[in-house]
C-alpha cells in the first residue's frame, strides 16, 4: 500500500523516519514531485557531497527504502531546464513542496550485503518465506 508524504524541511531525514515508524522493509519511490531552495548530493565517482544554494524542481526521485538501508537518487532542474543528480544526501530544503509517494511490498525484505567483487554493500531481496 502507497505511503504519501508530504516532507518539511529535510526530505532525507524526514524519508528516514518514515520507514523507522513504518517498519518498512521493502520501499520504493513510485513517484515525486516538488521543488529545494538547497540540495546537498553525491556527484558520480566521488566521495564528498555538494551543497548547492539555488532553487530546483525535482524532476525524479528513485530508489530503495529499508529500515536496513535508503538508497535514493534525485535529478533536479535548475531555471534554466538544466538537469543535474546523483545520491541524495542529507540538509536538503524543500521550496515549496515534495510529494512523495512511497509503495512497499510485503512479500519481500531489502537487505544490504557485501558484494566481494565490488565492495561495496550491495541491494539484496530476499523472499519473506524463504530461511
Amino acid at each position: 500500500m502507497p505511503i504519501l508524504c508530504s516532507l518539511f524541511p529535510i526530505p532525507y531525514s524526514l524519508l528516514i523516519n518514515v520507514v523507522k515508524q513504518n517498519t518498512i522493509q521493502s520501499g520504493f519511490i513510485l513517484t515525486a514531485v516538488g521543488s529545494l531552495k538547497q540540495a546537498n548530493l553525491r556527484f558520480a565517482n566521488q566521495n564528498t557531497n555538494q551543497l548547492l544554494i539555488e532553487k530546483f524542481e525535482i524532476v525524479s526521485l528513485v530508489g530503495t527504502l529499508s529500515i536496513h538501508s535508503v538508497h535514493l537518487h534525485i535529478s533536479l532542474a535548475d531555471k534554466n531546464g538544466n538537469v543535474i543528480g546523483g545520491h541524495l544526501a542529507e540538509d536538503c530544503i524543500i521550496y515549496t513542496t515534495a510529494e512523495i509517494v512511497i509503495g512497499t511490498s510485503e512479500e519481500f525484505s531489502f537487505l544490504r550485503t557485501l558484494d566481494q567483487k565490488t565492495g561495496y554493500k550491495e541491494l539484496e531481496v530476499r523472499h519473506k518465506n524463504v530461511v
